[in-house]
């Protein structure tokens, strides 16, 4: 099933059974940026000039959780570049945060701001310290440099096949009354790994799924608090990653860097 675009109503109504899949961002949306198109395996330094260039769209955003899976779709576009996660995050921390500081933009500081809510620890304190500085030089911030990477955490939740062979785990937050869900589908066959992670922007989101739930008999709904949320996503993380359609493969690579920022986000906080 393909999800909807953020703050589209959704193409078909949720599906019962243990792959009832809730609705996120399309990545064949034509209104969502391709970015994985745009960053095809090159050095990543040779990418610097195209990524500053595309970053113009966050100027154009409102809502922070769409710069943030911008920001997150950047990111594992241009980890088919590196060699790892790790060295990516160190190439963008060694060379792409002083050009865009350099750059002296705001397209280039609204990337900054990205960087310091979805990127590795040592990648959003350097983004962070590039931003503040080129604030001082007077280059405008975004409308949501103030709030973005800091959203409230809301309700939580989790369901599954009574034969626990699959579970979608989903953590809600807030940007004030703006309210969104990252979610993670769970196969506990292959080790507890990750197969799909989505992204769901609709308030209704717990509600219809719970009210769906309780119409299959094959289906267990439950709700949790944060620390058991964050238990649950932190075990899946580790567990690693095992997407097999193409759009779940498409799905994992592109919500990475925004799921392991939230994860670190409920691990300062529970």
């Amino acid at each position: 099933m393909n999800p909807a675009p953020p703050g589209a109503a959704a193409k078909d109504p949720p599906r019962r059974g243990p792959w009832l899949i809730l609705h996120g961002m399309d990545a064949d949306d034509p209104g969502e940026p391709d970015v994985a198109r745009l960053f095809a395996p090159v050095a990543v330094e040779e990418t610097y000039a195209g990524v500053l260039t595309e970053a113009r769209v966050l100027r154009q955003l409102d809502d922070p959780v769409d710069a943030e899976l911008w920001g997150s779709d950047l990111v594992g576009a241009l980890a088919s570049s590196a060699a790892g996660q790790v060295s990516l995050m160190d190439t963008l921390t060694g060379s792409l945060v002083p050009a865009a500081e350099a750059a002296a933009t705001p397209e280039a500081l609204a990337l900054l701001r990205v960087f310091a809510a979805v990127g590795s620890p040592a990648l959003r304190a350097a983004a962070g310290q590039a931003a503040a500085r080129l604030v001082t030089r007077d280059v405008a911030d975004p409308p949501w440099a103030g709030t973005v990477g800091a959203p409230r955490v809301r309700d939580c939740w989790h369901y599954a096949d009574v034969g626990g062979r699959q579970e979608s785990l989903s953590v809600g937050f807030a940007y004030g009354e703006h309210q969104h869900a990252v979610s993670v589908l769970i196969d506990h066959g292959r080790g507890g790994k990750i197969r799909d992670t989505w992204v769901t922007k609709d308030d209704s989101l717990r509600a219809d799924t719970e009210r769906e739930a309780s119409r299959d008999p094959l289906v267990v709904f439950e709700m949790l608090d944060a620390p058991g949320a964050r238990l649950r996503l932190q075990r899946a993380v580790s567990a690693g990653e095992c997407p097999e359609q193409p759009d779940q493969v498409d799905d994992v690579v592109a919500h990475r860097a925004l799921l392991r920022a939230r994860l670190d986000l409920l691990t300062t906080r529970y």
